[in-house]
């Protein structure tokens, strides 16, 4: 049975069916909640969140459920929210100390929040088990762990194979860890390596222990390396000055925007798509399951003064360059793709655009939000986009709102009023990612203890973007 098969959209029907037929549901969820209507907002849920923060992790009450449960984590000066992806409930808002950052840790269930120095483990409360021909999924109230990962200036958080990965800016220190191995009530446990210098960059680890990472130091990045599982070199590039921007493809591809096109490694060697321009900054890109194309921010300027109105769709079958116009400007929390791969573009005129990845032309767009403009500072709040499945969740920080598009209907579904300013954004589905394992005795006692390999892979496009948040220099 193809899991994916069932929609977020008909989950967020179905998840508000339940709560309208179910007032005195444990999740407390109002009686008359649906898509259309606006979903509880965070005060309604702060007596509930500030409770749960007292619970021992294995202590909390898990309940299986009709389908997957996605979450979404939003960070705001002085804390993390967790909430229900359907009905937008603030299921736990917790404080964390300093600027935070928030990244799927890549198993489907569990988020890393950047505080301070460190890596701290959320719990999304969200998985799913694999019982014979099926899945069966659970859920359990979300939780900001103690278990951290520490180092300075923690940066990229990645995904490939199985494996995720940890990098840390301030000694090119990477970390990593099986997916299946993410657990709030135990410490996390990492294998070490190091990049030949510390600088601002990102490492993928293969499932064969081999690894890909960036080449700079503190002052210039340059390019890329590919290293065998006993560490030797086997590929270097270093034609891609300001690497950054790391994105898996389809046949083991990796991608990286340079500041005059994109570096990729097809798993045997590495190639550059020159962009044609003396100084075309690819910061940021975007794959897409199954496809070729990735999508990427496009600066023109290097001075960074000029606001962004054209995104690249970079092929790397034919290894070419498409750049279109959106006609608005926009900025490296903008970007996402869609369920058919489509490009999204969500820009200060409020719009969401939907550009054709084959051919570059606007096949959509829907109005959002009014107008706004980005703040000169990359850490202050402004919209930002996540995409699971054929659902967006956008966030506009100048109303405190968090919205749901169906990309399917080109339609807002549910907008939830929040009770702090939306900076960050992260969303997980609950279903196990291609390599993570399902988590042992974390479902009711008694039920399904069969252990089965996981048939359902979660698409890595969705966990890989998740680095566009770091372009910031």
């Amino acid at each position: 049975m193809n899991t994916r098969s069932l929609t977020l959209s008909s989950i967020v029907m179905v998840s508000a069916l339940a709560l309208s037929s179910c007032a005195d549901d444990a999740s407390g969820a109002d009686a008359e909640g649906s898509p259309e209507s606006a979903a509880p907002t965070a005060a309604d849920s702060t007596a509930a969140a500030d409770s749960s923060a007292a619970v021992e992790p294995s202590d909390r009450e898990t309940h299986e459920a009709g389908g997957p449960s996605p979450r979404v984590a939003v960070t705001y000066d002085g804390g993390v929210a967790v909430l229900d992806g359907a009905t937008l409930e603030v299921l736990s808002d917790q404080e964390a100390e300093g600027f935070v950052r928030v990244n799927a840790a890549g198993d489907g269930r569990h988020f890393f929040l950047t505080e301070g120095e460190s890596f701290r483990l959320i719990d999304g409360g969200t998985w799913a088990e694999p019982h014979g021909d099926h899945d069966h999924f659970y859920t359990t109230d979300p939780q900001l762990s103690d278990v951290t990962v520490d180092g300075p200036e923690p940066g990229h958080v990645v995904s490939h194979d199985g494996i995720g990965t940890l990098f840390f800016d301030g000694s090119g220190d990477i970390h990593s860890y099986d997916l299946a191995e993410l657990d709030i009530e135990s410490e996390l446990e990492t294998d070490v390596t190091s990049t030949e210098e510390a600088h601002h960059g990102v490492a993928a680890v293969f499932a064969d222990g081999g690894r890909f990472e960036t080449l700079g130091d503190e002052d210039e990045r340059s390019g890329a390396r590919v290293l065998d599982a006993e560490g030797e070199e086997i590929a270097r590039s270093e034609d891609c000055p300001g690497v950054h921007g790391e994105a898996a493809g389809p046949e083991g591809i990796i991608a990286v925007g340079c500041e005059d096109g994109v570096l990729l490694w097809d798993g045997a060697e590495f190639s550059k798509i020159d962009s044609g321009e003396d100084y075309a900054r690819t910061g940021n890109l975007f794959p897409a399951e199954d496809s070729t194309v990735f999508l990427g921010d496009y600066n023109l300027d290097a001075d960074g003064e000029e606001p962004m109105t054209q995104v690249a769709l970079v092929d790397a079958a034919s290894e070419e360059v498409s750049v279109v116009d959106v006609g608005a400007a926009y900025n490296f929390r903008s970007l996402a793709r869609g369920p058919e791969g489509e490009a999204l573009v969500l820009a200060e005129d409020g719009q969401l655009h939907v550009i054709d990845p084959e051919t570059g032309e606007q096949t959509d767009q829907l109005e959002v939000m009014d107008e706004w403009t980005e703040p000169e500072e990359w850490q202050e709040p402004r919209p930002a986009i996540r995409v699971l499945d054929d659902i967006a969740y956008i966030t506009e920080p100048d109303a405190q709102t968090l919205h749901m598009v169906d990309l399917t209907s080109m339609e807002i579904i549910n907008t939830a009023e929040l009770d702090f300013t939306p900076n960050e954004i992260a969303a997980v589905d609950g279903r196990a990612a291609e390599g993570a394992e399902d988590h042992e005795g974390e479902h009711a006692e008694g039920e399904h203890e069969d252990e089965h390999e996981d048939e359902h892979a979660e698409n890595e496009a969705a966990e890989e973007d998740d680095h566009e948040g770091h372009d910031h220099d």
